[in-house]
């Protein structure tokens, strides 16, 4: 079977651990011994709604964050506040018998514990995390066949960006997720390890900062000057500059290869920064403004 493990500088080791998984939920599953499935989950976990619906446990679901816009079908569903301002009141009066929630909500984890519901912790992660916390999902709502067809579906769709772009050299890239409006103040960028990190690896690119152990960092004007990125790729799920525009606000910085070729580029959409089950669009886009001509 093709797994996402097999790109360059993707984990391994973690990522055949997801489909170590898949086949653990599947035999607890058989055996009887899996907790009964959710039948009202709430989550405050934007990724985990998406995954949740493209498991088909979207029945399942009686409330979302505030922040939750994918599927259309959330729109209908109350709002429980998000990951700084939980509504542990309105998760109440749902009658949840499973919460998604985040890995640093401990206060929430305890305030559920206290009451009796169970908790589905998530953290933020690669790749990997993705495929991890659907099987984990699959198990919890009682749809591990559905969540095993959703990761061979994705994982194929991956598959088929990588082997577009595998003979071709890869660029070195600074992959932007956020800065000040019209100036280079603030400027937010992707480490060395995290799932825009890994996209931007499968994608065909080298991340010119994958020497720094995090997921984000904030970096300077010389930092960039020192980096000397060929490409410069800003994401943002929704408004911000287009291509243009983000190239004329990188415009003091000449020296950079990057902006003296013009590669500066802008893409906008949720899927780019919410690790879901539209990640492998994700990476089709940021590969097809790697390497057009692979298309």
């Amino acid at each position: 079977m093709k797994s996402v493990c097999r790109g360059p500088g993707l984990p391994l080791g973690a990522c055949c651990f997801a489909w170590a998984l898949l086949g653990l939920a599947a035999a607890i599953t058989a055996a009887g011994a899996q907790p009964a499935p959710a039948r009202r989950v709430v989550s405050l976990v934007p990724a985990v709604t998406e995954m949740l619906f493209a498991i088909g446990a979207g029945p399942q679901v009686v409330g979302v964050s505030s922040y939750d816009r994918e599927p259309a079908d959330v729109e209908r569903l109350p709002r429980v506040g998000a990951l700084l301002d939980p509504d542990l009141e309105r998760i109440f009066t749902l009658a949840p018998d499973l919460v998604v929630v985040y890995g640093s909500q401990d206060e929430l984890r305890q305030q559920l514990d206290r009451a009796g519901v169970p908790a589905f912790l998530y953290r933020h992660g690669g790749l990997a995390g993705i495929f991890d916390t659907i099987v984990r999902l699959g198990g919890r709502t009682g749809r591990t066949v559905e969540a095993a067809a959703v990761i061979r579906q994705v994982q194929a769709d991956l598959d088929d960006v990588r082997r577009r772009v595998s003979a071709r050299a890869p660029a070195r890239v600074l992959l932007v997720f956020g800065r000040d409006p019209d100036s280079l103040r603030n400027v937010y960028a992707s480490g060395g390890v995290g799932f825009l990190h890994d996209v931007l690896v499968l994608a065909g690119g080298t991340n010119v900062l994958a020497d720094v152990g995090r997921e984000g960092l904030q970096i300077s004007a010389e930092q960039i000057l020192a980096r000397r990125p060929d490409v410069i790729l800003e994401l943002r799920a929704e408004g911000g500059p287009d291509g243009a525009d983000a190239l004329r606000a990188w415009r003091t910085l000449t020296a950079v290869p990057a902006v003296k070729s013009g590669r500066v580029h802008a893409l906008v959409g949720s899927d780019l920064v919410v690790p879901g089950p539209r990640i492998a669009r994700a990476a089709e886009r940021i590969a097809r403004v790697l390497h057009p001509e692979a298309w």
